[in-house]
């Protein structure tokens, strides 16, 4: 008898477990359960997957009948990736660059080949760097070189703490490179560019904050899709100024492989980053002025204007401005290569800004 209540009581905390895990969308749940998705991000990606975390629910559901609830966290790229490295839960990361999500890896939480796991280096959209400044342009601002002037404040986030201010200072250092200048003087010129920085923000939507509620600063270095939110957002309030030289920004996203084999949401969080490259997908990346990277529907998105200074929304939803000459990471020897020369403890950046 002691034998049938020993296994009676097993086969009850079987079923409890089960329920448990059912209950908790194990293994990506069944039809009619819940799984549960985690999403850690940077700053300036809010709206874009706010309006993407419904568009992917409502496929996952018609496709296997799962609610999929997805939690999204914000901040700065390089803050998310050293929290996520730390324990922050997160199923997927959808960081600014490639070497944030790195960080994320060398913590041993994410497999070797990442870059490779989705098209295009596992970067569903890009985006360039650009000047946000207020309407009329009252400083005049065209190019890098106007940064350097004494009478121009400059706002852009840390780029110890924020992925697109290390954008943002690979692009200005492009530029002067570009110029034919010795590292000397380019370094002579970086120092005076941050020298004129009145505020540097921990991520790229504290700087918008820092340029626009609180007025603060006379040109806004930005990725080019927080600019035009803010022109949408005040329209006739700022316009965006697109320098001569920009640089090809391509953040990068992953699943972070030991968090979803320990909760069971593998196949939901790669679908979940697959269908970032669906066609849907692609047009509300578009329509949060992100460029896509289906060369189709990037085309549709183009616009025919010339011009270098952006006044006003185009009517007819093209907004993307080819003319302009782009750099790409690899010009730096890539992100491992330009992190040690620029970011790290002791490198360029530190020197720059005297710390």
């Amino acid at each position: 008898m002691g034998h049938h209540i020993k296994t009676g009581l097993l086969l009850c905390l079987c079923a409890a477990l089960l329920c448990a895990l059912a209950a908790c969308g194990g293994e990506d749940g069944g039809e009619g359960e819940v799984v549960e998705l985690t999403n850690v991000s940077y700053d300036p990606t809010r709206e874009l997957y706010a309006a993407y975390n419904q568009l992917f629910s409502d496929y996952w559901l018609d496709l296997t009948g799962q609610t999929v609830e997805i939690t999204q966290s914000h901040g700065g790229s390089g803050s998310q990736a050293l929290q996520v490295a730390n324990g922050l839960e997160a199923d997927v990361v959808t960081l600014a660059l490639e070497q944030d999500v790195q960080a994320v890896a060398d913590a041993g939480l994410i497999e070797d080949g990442f870059v490779q796991e989705f098209d295009n280096d596992s970067a569903p959209y890009t985006s360039i760097i650009v000047f946000l400044v207020r309407a009329g342009n009252e400083k005049e601002i065209t190019n890098w070189d106007d940064l350097l002037r004494e009478d121009v404040e400059i706002v852009t986030p840390n780029p110890k703490t924020s992925g697109g201010a290390r954008w943002n200072y690979l692009a200005a250092w492009y530029y002067f490179e570009r110029q034919g200048l010795e590292e000397e003087e380019i370094l002579a010129n970086m120092t005076t560019l941050f020298q004129n920085v009145v505020v540097l923000d921990s991520g790229a939507r504290a700087a918008t904050t820092s340029f626009v509620e609180n007025g603060q600063g006379d040109v806004l270095i930005a990725w080019e899709n927080e600019a035009y939110l803010t022109m949408e957002e005040y329209p006739g309030e700022y316009e965006i100024v697109i320098p001569s030289v920009s640089i090809l920004c391509q953040p990068t996203v992953a699943v972070v492989d030991e968090v979803v084999d320990r909760n069971g949401t593998r196949e939901v969080a790669e679908a979940y980053l697959e269908y970032l490259y669906s066609e849907e997908a692609q047009r509300l990346v578009a329509e949060n002025y992100y460029r896509p990277c289906n060369a189709e529907i990037y085309q549709e998105y183009v616009s025919q204007s010339e011009g270098s200074v952006i006044t006003a929304l185009s009517g007819d939803g093209a907004w993307i401005v080819d003319a302009v000459e782009l750099v790409d990471i690899d010009y730096f020897g890539g992100w491992a290569e330009a992190t040690q020369r620029h970011f790290s403890d002791g490198g360029l950046f530190d020197q720059i800004f005297g710390e």
